[in-house]
């Protein structure tokens, strides 16, 4: 059965990047045959660049991919780095939660329209924290290696909610 729309994948892979020199490859998520990524291909949750290397392949093909950054999490975006006033993190009692407001850390945040975004601490100053809500991949090419392992039609009841049920999948 060949990968498609409304079917159910298994796959086993291994996520590399460039590493800081672009000399070697950095492995950034691996999962196994015994803890496959299981997804309903088509659904719209994942990168179309993703699925579009998947589409048609069967259980027991290999694949070996490459996508860009325009492709994949975007380019880095130095206007992603903004500066927020330092009010923004400061409890009822005017103090700033230094256990979470740490260089590295990524928070929850709220945009102007309500969204929900995640932003990474790069710097706290006096009067404001500077943050980076570029994806963490952004900017970097990205390196699938793997095996597909299952492809199954979904269920009515997995299209109708949009994910998958059961092994390696969604459970209610």
């Amino acid at each position: 059965m060949n990968i498609a729309d409304k079917h159910v994948v298994s796959v086993s892979y291994h996520l590399t990047v460039p590493d800081e020199n672009g000399s070697a490859e950095q492995t950034v998520e691996k999962t196994s045959p015994e803890e496959p990524f299981t997804f309903l291909f088509g659904s719209g949750g994942l990168l179309p660049e993703f699925e579009k290397n998947l589409s048609g392949k069967i259980a027991g093909d290999s694949f070996d991919f490459r996508i860009t950054a325009e492709n994949g999490y975007g380019v880095y975006q130095i206007e992603n780095i903004v500066n927020i006033p330092i009010q923004a993190f400061l409890d009822e009692s005017g103090k700033l939660d230094t256990e979470m407001v740490v260089v590295g850390n990524s928070l929850p945040m709220m945009d102007n329209e309500g969204h929900r975004l995640m932003g990474v601490v790069k710097e706290v100053a006096l009067n404001h924290v500077r943050m980076d809500f570029n994806h963490p991949l952004a900017g970097k090419e990205l390196h699938f290696t793997g095996e597909v392992l299952l492809v199954r039609p979904a269920t009515a009841e997995e299209l109708d909610h949009g994910h998958v049920h059961g092994p390696g999948g969604h459970h209610h």
